[in-house]
């Protein structure tokens, strides 16, 4: 069965980017499989594909992959590991817990490498897009590609995103849950950036918010116009 072709958000001959959804593997994992990851199912279709960064299971959004060796190349230049700085931009959205003050800013605090050696550098730019009575929509935007770096960054400030329960404030967690019935933090990602290896044009994609977030959003605005 092919992908729904509403998920495909962008194909020309060398890459395909598609919508990954929340609960979804990007790549196989040391863990038992509920479902094909969103690689294996692809690759019915596309034998040599292969993905150009990966997304955490709860996280949703566009995802990139290269549709052949030369074009995975051409995008992540050889001898540089998942820590690397890559060519491109990610933007992404979410919603944390508390009411962040500024406007927009910069987190730059580093970050353990995914090898385990040491600390590297990383920096999350972030912009508030609405403040809800005890929670924040905002807008995240990464150059690199940390381990866990925005869920890690928000923490770092204070404002970890609802319903992490990794790096997220319990006491936040319990009440955010029972009032809003959604046990999952909220990070998607909304837009991805390049300039194309082939065409040197510039590239953008765009995944629509899932209707899951919408819906919770939805019920912050409500509350905050009683």
């Amino acid at each position: 069965m092919p992908l729904n072709p509403d998920r495909i958000l962008y194909e020309d001959e060398h890459f395909l980017a598609v919508q990954k959804l929340s609960g979804e593997l990007v790549v196989r994992g040391a863990g038992k499989l509920g479902k094909l990851p969103l690689l294996d199912f692809l690759r019915q279709d596309h034998p040599g594909l292969r993905p150009l960064h990966r997304l955490d299971f709860e996280t949703s959004g566009v995802v990139l992959f290269a549709k052949t060796k030369e074009a995975y190349e051409a995008a992540v230049p050889a001898g540089k590991g998942d820590d690397a700085e890559v060519p491109w931009t990610k933007s992404y959205v979410t919603l944390l817990a508390g009411k962040v003050k500024r406007d927009h800013g910069e987190i730059s605090t580093p970050l353990p490498a995914r090898s385990g050696r040491g600390l590297i550098p990383a920096l999350t730019r972030f912009k508030v897009l609405e403040r809800f009575l005890n929670a924040t929509f905002a807008e995240a935007q990464i150059e690199t590609g940390r381990h866990h770096q925005i869920r890690r960054h928000f923490a770092k400030i204070g404002h970890p995103l609802a319903a992490d329960q990794e790096y997220g404030d319990r006491k936040f967690n319990r009440v955010f849950i029972q009032e809003l019935r959604f046990h999952h933090f909220f990070l998607h990602a909304s837009s991805l950036s390049f300039i194309h290896p082939f065409t040197k044009q510039p590239v953008r994609i765009e995944a629509p918010v899932p209707k899951a977030f919408q819906a919770v959003l939805k019920k912050l605005r409500k509350a905050v116009g009683e």
